[in-house]
């Protein structure tokens, strides 16, 4: 008995197995091109401008623009200014990203250990430092720590300190307030997958005598790996290109310019001096440097053995 089907089913089959994998792709065609629209076109303007002479003599009309080529990069590179801001935007991101995932999961953990009533009004209190807008919420923390008028001089005895003056006082401040803006999307993810993890794995760790940490740590984080990543990437991504917060509460980047972080310093080069290529060239290095962090991270995760 030929135990082979025949050749016509497999073709069927191959036929059908491949409608089913266009699928999906077609589902997806109308987000692609408006993603596509909104991404991939800008971005190509943006790479376009960065190899041309692109200053306001060419947006006025005066001169025609002139290709570059590579030109703009090599002064971008020379200049020590931005390997300063460099420096300082990768220490910043990576102090808001650690602070904002600790704040994050640790409240998420404390969601599942309080009542109802205490864990909505966390819920709506946190909801609504996320939804604040960054120019309000900068105002706010400026009013906060302000020397003059604010409660927290007055609460902590430090007469009229400015905490604007100083470099170090001032990324601090501007930290305080990302992570206050950005910690509920943490906490609200890291919440809705803890709340996915069945309960007696948990009951089962408590009953060896786990404590809460040994839990987070032995348990709820390999099981949270793949929501993790996601938060920690997003998270990479804003505070990487933080503007608003270092730009309303340094007042365009501190003192000499101590609190540069990359996208002040293009919009400095862009709009204060004119210079629209260099500023586009800060872009351009901006978004392949989230790229390589990016893409280096999810490759981690998968030697790791995680499906994402």
């Amino acid at each position: 008995m030929d135990r082979h089907p025949p050749a016509t089913t497999t073709v069927t089959r191959t036929r059908g197995a491949r409608r089913a994998g266009r699928t999906p792709w077609l589902y997806l065609a109308p987000a692609l091109v408006v993603l596509g629209g909104l991404l991939v076109y800008p971005v190509y303007q943006l790479g376009l401008i960065s190899a041309l002479e692109y200053t306001q003599a060419q947006v006025s009309g005066g001169k025609p623009a002139s290709f570059r080529g590579l030109g703009n990069y090599t002064t971008l590179f020379s200049d020590d200014q931005f390997w300063s801001v460099l420096l300082a935007t990768v220490v910043f991101a990576a102090a808001c990203v650690l602070c904002t995932l600790a704040v994050g999961c640790a409240l998420a953990v404390l969601l599942t250990r309080v009542r109802a009533v205490p864990r909505l009004a966390l819920m709506l209190a946190a909801l609504g430092a996320w939804a604040t807008p960054a120019v309000t919420g900068s105002t706010v923390w400026l009013f906060l720590f302000d020397p003059d008028f604010g409660p927290v001089n007055r609460l902590l005895g430090l007469g009229d300190h400015s905490w604007t003056y100083g470099r170090y006082s001032a990324f601090l401040l501007v930290l305080l307030e990302v992570v206050w803006c950005s910690f509920p999307f943490v906490m609200v993810t890291v919440y809705a997958g803890i709340r996915a993890v069945p309960a007696e794995v948990l009951e089962a760790a408590a009953l060896d005598g786990a404590s809460q940490w040994r839990i987070w740590r032995s348990v709820l984080a390999p099981m949270l790996r793949p929501i993790l990543a996601v938060v920690t990437i997003q998270s990479v991504i804003w505070d990487f290109k933080v503007f608003t917060q270092i730009y309303v509460m340094t007042n365009g980047g501190g003192i000499a310019g101590q609190n540069l972080v990359l996208n002040v310093y293009a919009y400095q080069k862009a709009f204060a001096s004119s210079e629209y290529s260099l500023g586009s060239a800060i872009g351009v290095v901006t978004l392949l440097i989230l790229l390589a962090v990016t893409l280096g991270y999810l490759r981690l995760l998968r030697r790791q053995g995680e499906e994402l």
